[in-house]
């Protein structure tokens, strides 16, 4: 071996080695960045806790999960929303295919939301634009409280996965102050996270009412029906519990029954109207935090 190709080989030899070392020391730059942005001075008073229910008039237990819209919008309110730019563009069937990890790990709430210049819309198979644009976004608060630090990390890390992927610039949301905001949020609505009901006992009662004409629920019993509201929900909870009110009204009148709450107790008119107003103030604690009871956002966040 001639001293030329003896120097070319130390001297790759040497470049390799320092490609390791430069690796090495990205990696623990990387992982020591993600230990700061999920440190945390203060215990999490909302995770690992039971949440907790607000004294109402007829308190019942919350279903685990609920139907949310279908094709939504990433929204921030409820979102952790990363943005990525495509120079180039690119189809939505490439976009789908190395998305279909992240939506299989995180379904139903991984939301994926293109643009080709002109507007935003769900990135869904068949879709033929050239999209420029993509928001990966993941619902860290929902009925069941706020996601963890980890898995909000391999949300991150995954949508950084889909980037490189596609070639994106890629910017995210500074993940210890988008789960500090989630976790305002789901402090508000766990206060108003209320179902009521209404019990229709005695009589002939069953099978009554017809639950798809109504704003709420009916549910049989042994000596009867009950007929519940999921507050927010519902649009206008006021006038729908009103209305479940008053088909309780008839239904006991029609069939020679009573209408009581949770504890059995004879409701009458006086005592209607004071859930009803309880229930328009629930709905105005939650319009004044941007979230109006029955709408798309409201759908989702107490999923």
């Amino acid at each position: 071996m001639s001293e030329l190709q003896l120097g070319l080989l130390v001297i790759g030899v040497a470049a390799v080695v320092a490609v390791l070392v430069y690796n090495h020391v990205q990696e623990r730059g990387v992982r020591r960045e993600a230990e700061r942005a999920f440190a945390s001075q203060h215990p999490d008073a909302l995770l690992g806790t039971p949440r907790q229910e607000p004294a109402q008039a007829s308190p019942r237990p919350l279903p685990r999960r609920m139907e949310v819209p279908a094709g939504g919008m990433p929204d921030p309110r409820l979102d952790y929303v990363i943005e990525l730019e495509v120079g180039r563009g690119t189809l939505p069937a490439t976009v789908l295919e190395h998305w279909r990890a992240l939506e299989h790990r995180f379904a139903p709430r991984a939301l994926l939301a293109g643009s080709d210049g002109a507007s935003w819309q769900p990135v869904v198979a068949g879709d033929v634009r050239s999209l420029t644009a993509l928001r990966a976004a993941l619902q860290i608060v929902s009925r069941g409280g706020v996601a963890g630090d980890a898995e909000l990390l391999e949300f991150r890390s995954g949508a950084e996965t889909l980037g490189a992927a596609l070639g994106a610039r890629i910017s995210a949301p500074e993940m210890r102050e988008a789960l500090q905001a989630a976790r305002e949020l789901d402090g508000i609505c766990a206060e108003a996270d209320i179902q009521v009901a209404l019990h229709v006992v005695g009589g002939d009662t069953q099978q009554a009412i017809e639950p798809d004409a109504h704003p709420f629920q009916i549910e049989p019993r042994a000596d009867g029906v009950s007929l519940v509201l999921d507050v927010p929900r519902t649009a206008e909870p006021a006038r729908a519990f009103e209305a479940m009110a008053r088909s309780g009204h008839a239904l006991a009148a029609a069939r020679g029954a009573r209408l009581v709450d949770d504890n059995g107790t004879l409701l009458d008119q006086r005592a209607l109207a004071a859930i009803a107003a309880e229930l328009e103030a629930v709905r105005t604690r939650l319009a004044a935090a941007g979230v109006e009871p029955g709408s798309d956002l409201a759908l989702r966040l107490f999923s």
